[in-house]
């Protein structure tokens, strides 16, 4: 590397340095400007302006906690909730920020009017309970009113704080059926209360399957039953709605019945920018593929909602980056509504899901509708046993990308799993497996570089021929000329490094979608599956972070080393901007990688050192000597024809007329 690439990349970084130190003190001004404002309207007793200019204050300081509090203060006062749900405050306490930085999403109030449900009117009030049923991997607890899933909590897997993962939790989850009576009364069993059939205490399952009824009883003797059934070992719910002695409740022309599903997604991991790209609302289309809404992450995020309406669905999903809750059709659903709203960045929240979905109703006194749930880790390999396509939640990538993925690096990821405990040492022997197989690819390049440096005095003296710009064409005839007879492809070297890149491609897909990698430690990282941090910053660097990532160190100190050793001399004189840009290529790769996956980063800085080794292998095995003696042998030898031109001069003759000269 010259001394003008190094002065280069010095200054990249302090351009950075110095923004972000600059960017820093000016945030803290408006801060500081806004808070002051917001003080002021709260002492003159004007809280609804001061909530909102508090709000402001916090997107120049997201983490402030004393604006926080303030903010959950106000909405104590102002009473917001009432016709509106947030997150339960359980749940929100647990967080950094409280319930005033979770999504400000409308969702229906209770009715107070006990008229208004018609013959369901005396379930418009009752107690608010809950009953657990559970197995060896999950608990769930259903609530008495909406007889709904109120929580879901893994017993095997916890947050990056060592908390438990709960996928969600509290009043703000929607879950019921919406339709109206034959007196025209609409009815919304998510606001009224269920009462467990035959409940004796928590259910644990285990050796069979177990059942629990949630029952909500109507004036004349009519029911609607929601039984959710549990297996030991399994993730998978079955959900079975019951509607008993309904048929003259329910107008004899409906065929369909909505069926609200509404859910805050909260932040699990530590890494949130990496969180947040896998974090998404996908759907199974009936006998077609699966779809994300909003298209492209790029697509989704330049809205802060995106809507859709779907015709017939296998199932829905909400998904983060390692876990999903979704909801199955036992055949189909009729069509949905979906809808997904960027959470509050300051909240511990991610995305507010919303689906109002057509489920298929058949008329009479005793009419059943079957669906189940999955509530679990996007786990490849167990979502893939279901056969229903759920191993699509877990983003692997596209067309070859995800074919790789799925047939190569799976299967042997999966095959060391069983035998090694260590997930750092899994991880290497992958790469060696990997770099060992594309060796030959690698040599190959290797032994084309080669030629091209054995090459490079021979056109040179051809650019000393044709010295004039003027002579540019005659000059690269000449240079192509030149590789013919020697029987040389400058093009050599790239073929093989271009066949690689869908490797490189398929683990930047495979690694940060890895749950097998989530909170494992190795070395310094604690968790391969985010970042891992040697050194918090003070300050946050624009598109580097507010950390400092070792194994990303490693990683872009190997690239330049493997870019210096492995790159050929020949060539870059004439492409001078290329030289530096191939040392500048890796400091970019620091400041996207640095908020990566450690596994993905780890595996990048294996790859290099297994790189350079290959390099030093093949640079002892390789005699450019013998290299050259062959090219003057080849540039004695005839140029042989192509067949293309062998096929032209036959046809030339054929025909009597000649070739035309050079």
């Amino acid at each position: 590397m010259d001394r003008n690439t190094v002065t280069g990349i010095v200054l990249i970084f302090l351009i950075f340095l110095g923004f972000s130190l600059y960017n820093n003190h000016r945030m803290d001004k408006f801060f500081g400007a806004e808070k002051e404002y917001a003080d002021s309207l709260y002492a003159a007793g004007n809280y609804d302006q001061a909530r909102e200019s508090y709000i402001r204050a916090l997107n120049y300081k997201p983490k402030d906690q004393p604006t926080i509090q303030k903010v959950s203060e106000l909405n104590k006062q102002l009473g917001l909730g009432a016709g509106q749900q947030q997150p339960d405050s359980a749940l929100t306490s647990a967080g950094t920020t409280g319930t005033a930085t979770a999504p400000q999403v409308a969702v229906p109030a209770r009715v107070t009017d006990s008229t208004a449900f018609g013959v369901f009117s005396s379930r418009v009030h009752g107690p608010d309970e809950f009953y657990t049923i559970e197995n060896d991997l999950m608990v769930m607890k259903i609530a008495s009113r909406g007889g709904k899933p109120y929580s879901v909590m893994l017993k095997n897997y916890k947050m990056h704080d060592g908390r438990p993962v709960i996928l969600f939790n509290g009043d703000s989850t929607v879950f019921g059926y919406k339709f109206f009576t034959v007196d025209n009364k609409p009815i919304r069993t998510d606001e009224l209360y269920f009462t467990p059939v035959g409940y004796q205490g928590p259910m644990v399952v285990s050796g069979g399957p177990a059942s629990l009824t949630m029952r909500l009883e109507a004036s004349n003797g009519a029911y609607i039953d929601y039984v959710y059934t549990m297996q030991p070992d399994d993730y998978m719910i079955g959900f079975e709605s019951v509607f008993n002695s309904l048929a003259s409740v329910i107008p004899a022309n409906t065929t369909s019945l909505a069926l609200d599903w509404k859910m805050y997604i909260p932040q699990q991991e530590k890494g949130r920018q990496n969180e947040d790209m896998y974090t998404g609302l996908k759907y199974k289309v009936y006998q077609e593929d699966v779809v994300d809404l909003g298209g492209t992450r790029m697509q989704r995020q330049k809205k802060d909602m995106v809507t859709e309406s779907l015709m017939k669905t296998d199932w829905i999903a909400y998904k983060d980056q390692f876990f999903s809750s979704v909801l199955i059709a036992d055949d189909f659903f009729l069509n949905a509504a979906v809808s997904s709203t960027n959470a509050d960045p300051t909240s511990r929240y991610l995305r507010f899901f919303e689906s109002e979905i057509g489920v298929p109703y058949a008329h009479s006194d005793n009419s059943t509708v079957k669906m189940q749930f999955y509530f679990g880790p996007n786990s490849f390999t167990l979502m893939k046993k279901y056969d229903m396509q759920l191993e699509e939640l877990v983003f692997l990538g596209r067309n070859i990308i995800r074919w790789i993925n799925q047939f190569v690096i799976i299967p042997i990821f999966n095959l060391l799993d069983n035998f090694i405990v260590n997930y750092g040492l899994i991880i290497l022997i992958l790469t060696l497996i990997i770099k060992l197989v594309l060796f030959p690819l690698t040599h190959k390049s290797f032994i084309s570089q080669a030629k091209m440096r054995v090459m490079k005095p021979m056109v040179d003296e051809i650019a000393k021929k044709f010295p004039k710009q003027e002579d540019a064409m005659k000059k690269q005839q000449a240079t192509m000329d030149l590789y013919k007879k020697a029987g040389v492809s400058p093009m050599g070297g790239c073929l093989p490094m271009l066949l690689q890149m869908p490797i490189l491609f398929a683990m930047f897909r495979f690694f940060p979608t890895s749950i097998e990698l989530r909170q494992q430690s190795f070395l310094w990282a604690k968790d391969l599956s985010t970042y891992d941090s040697i050194l918090n910053l003070p300050f946050t660097i624009p598109m580097y972070g507010d950390h400092v990532s070792l194994f990303t160190l490693l990683m872009t100190a190997s690239t330049i080393i493997t870019t210096r050793i492995s790159n050929p001399s020949g060539g870059q004189e004439q492409m001078p901007g290329m030289k530096t840009m191939m040392y500048i290529m890796p400091v970019m790769f620091m400041f996207i990688l640095n908020n990566f996956s450690s596994g993905l980063t780890y595996y990048y800085f294996l790859a290099n050192v297994i790189s350079i080794i290959q390099t030093q292998f093949s640079r002892r095995f390789v005699s450019e000597k013998e290299i050259l003696k062959k090219i003057e042998e080849n540039k004695k030898k005839p140029v042989k024809k192509s067949k293309w031109q062998q096929r032209l001069e036959a046809a030339s003759k054929q025909s009597g007329r000649p070739l035309p000269k050079k």
